[in-house]
């Protein structure tokens, strides 16, 4: 059986197909201006492109957006920088955005730049996890010296992230 996000980038591949050869069939078939049949084949190339882009995300790819405001913490793996190499690093999170202080079901991956302090805090935040801890991360923009919030454009690499033990559900008593 084919999995599901092989099977919907299968389809897109077979859609793209059917796109391209459409254009040939118009750039071959028609009597158009030679520009405006380039102009044709250059925007189906950027669609391609634009398309790969796109879907990294649908197809596993961390992504590289502002994390949630909330979320509770999954895992995470360390990529320490190479100097020598010129590896700049990155920290690559698992966390399940949270919404009214539920979190969502669908986990997400996100990939941060490398910070040893932030390493620290989240190494700290895993291995509660596995005490049986479950980890509640909050986000908070950070303030630059002399810098509005608002004029900054919105990166992980502006944010605070700190950890808190989740609370323990309350039962109802008898």
């Amino acid at each position: 059986m084919i999995p599901a996000v092989s099977s919907q980038l299968l389809l897109l591949v077979i859609v793209y197909a059917l796109l391209a050869f459409l254009l040939l069939v118009l750039c071959l078939g028609t009597r158009w201006h030679w520009g405006l049949k380039a102009g044709l084949v250059l925007l189906v190339s950027g669609f391609y492109a634009f398309g790969h882009q796109t879907f990294q995300g649908v197809s596993g790819w961390p992504a590289e957006d502002e994390l949630p405001r909330q979320f509770v913490l999954l895992a995470a793996v360390f990529d320490e920088p190479s100097p020598g190499r010129g590896h700049p690093g990155a920290i690559h999170l698992w966390v399940n955005p949270m919404k009214d202080n539920a979190p969502l079901a669908m986990p997400r991956a996100f990939k941060l730049p490398y910070e040893k302090d932030l390493h620290r805090i989240l190494g700290d935040g895993i291995k509660k996890a596995r005490d049986g801890n479950t980890q509640m991360g909050e986000t908070k923009p950070r303030r630059g010296p002399g810098s509005l919030a608002w004029l900054r454009p919105a990166s992980n690499d502006q944010v605070e992230i700190k950890l808190r033990d989740l609370p323990r559900a309350q039962l109802p008593e008898k």
